[in-house]
């Protein structure tokens, strides 16, 4: 089979690989597209398919000059109909990319998302497999407002038979989608498109990085900060340039999450601070509180908190946007305030 020699996963860092490796840089979309050709190049049963798949601005440049432009295919609007179109091509045994370009059209396949690619493999006792991969965008822009910013991304770790990522820099981006094409089971891959122009050192070759498993972007005594997609990259700002004694961890995988990895670094630092750019209730931060508290509340020196979104849709304007989203030092602030016990 063409994923065969890709059975074993990279090492979990990019510093952890051979100093033969590849480390030119190049940026997070680049990444995307690299992983896409050589997904397609690697196994015909290859292809993407959505709106605007094929338009000449490449899905924020992630889909421009692939090697196999005729396995990429426009649709109609049409999300719910289309994206049943795919589940019927995994299900006779092709790999279908599915691209929705913003996660809140994702809403209007919630059907078939919700209904019958999360559950398939379940209702066949695990005899069919549904290896899909929907990717989409999310992430405010030049004031989308409500219905074009939101995240959603706790909202689909709630479907059984769903798995959730969520890559945070170049290398992550192509080790975790070649990771999801491979999968036997349906991933939503969400990504931040304020993460497209950031660049990061990248190995040429093909690598998977491991399903399921998070990593340490910085390690830390005071205090365990869990944070995903672009809340990694604010988070690393805010404990560099505050000079924080903070381990960061980036779980990857919404679902399935790491919580070994998360416990074991509770267990050092005694506290927690969970950042997800989403709404707060019912979150995925909210899962991950509740796991470290039934899981963990031993290891605690302080109640367990969270940083989200408030509760309430995102607003157009500028300045209110500022308002609204975390930044470094909000983080910043708010990590010195559970350390001085506030």
């Amino acid at each position: 089979m063409p994923w065969s020699r890709f059975d074993q996963t990279s090492t979990a860092t990019l510093d952890a690989l051979p100093a033969s490796a590849n480390r030119r840089v190049i940026s997070f979309k680049d990444a995307m597209r690299e992983a896409i050709d050589q997904a397609m190049n690697n196994d015909p049963r290859v292809f993407a398919i959505g709106l605007d798949a094929d338009d000449k601005f490449g899905v924020f440049g992630s889909m421009l000059n692939l090697s196999h432009p005729e396995r990429v295919i426009g649709t109609p609007v049409s999300e719910n109909a289309m994206t049943g179109v795919a589940l019927g091509a995994a299900l006779n045994g092709m790999r279908p990319i599915y691209i929705h370009l913003r996660v809140d059209f994702m809403l209007l396949a919630m059907d078939q998302i919700a209904n019958y690619i999360a559950k398939w493999r379940y209702m066949t006792r695990g005899k069919v497999k549904v290896p899909i991969v929907i990717r989409t965008v999310i992430g405010r822009g030049w004031g989308c407002g409500a219905q074009h910013s939101q995240t959603l991304g706790g909202m689909f770790a709630h479907f059984p038979g769903l798995k959730v990522v969520m890559p945070s820099d170049p290398y992550e981006a192509k080790g975790l989608f070649l990771a999801a094409v491979k999968d036997d089971w349906p991933v939503i891959f969400i990504e931040h498109r304020w993460l497209y122009k950031n660049t990061g050192a990248v190995p040429e070759e093909m690598y998977v990085l491991p399903v399921g498993k998070g990593r340490v972007v910085c390690p830390g005594k005071q205090l365990t900060l869990v944070a995903t997609s672009l809340a990694v990259v604010d988070s690393l700002n805010a404990i560099s340039k505050h000079e924080l004694d903070v381990e960061l961890i980036d779980p990857r995988w919404l679902k399935p999450l790491d919580e070994d990895l998360i416990l074991n670094s509770v267990r050092k630092t005694g506290r927690l601070l969970v950042i997800d750019y989403d709404f707060p209730a019912c979150g995925f931060a909210a899962e991950v509180c509740a796991m470290v508290a039934e899981k963990g509340s031993q290891f605690l020196k302080s109640p367990v908190q969270r940083m989200t979104f408030p509760d309430c849709p995102m607003p157009a304007s500028g300045v209110l946007e500022k308002a609204y989203y975390p930044n470094a030092d909000k983080i910043a602030e708010r990590i010195r305030g559970i350390l001085n016990g506030s």
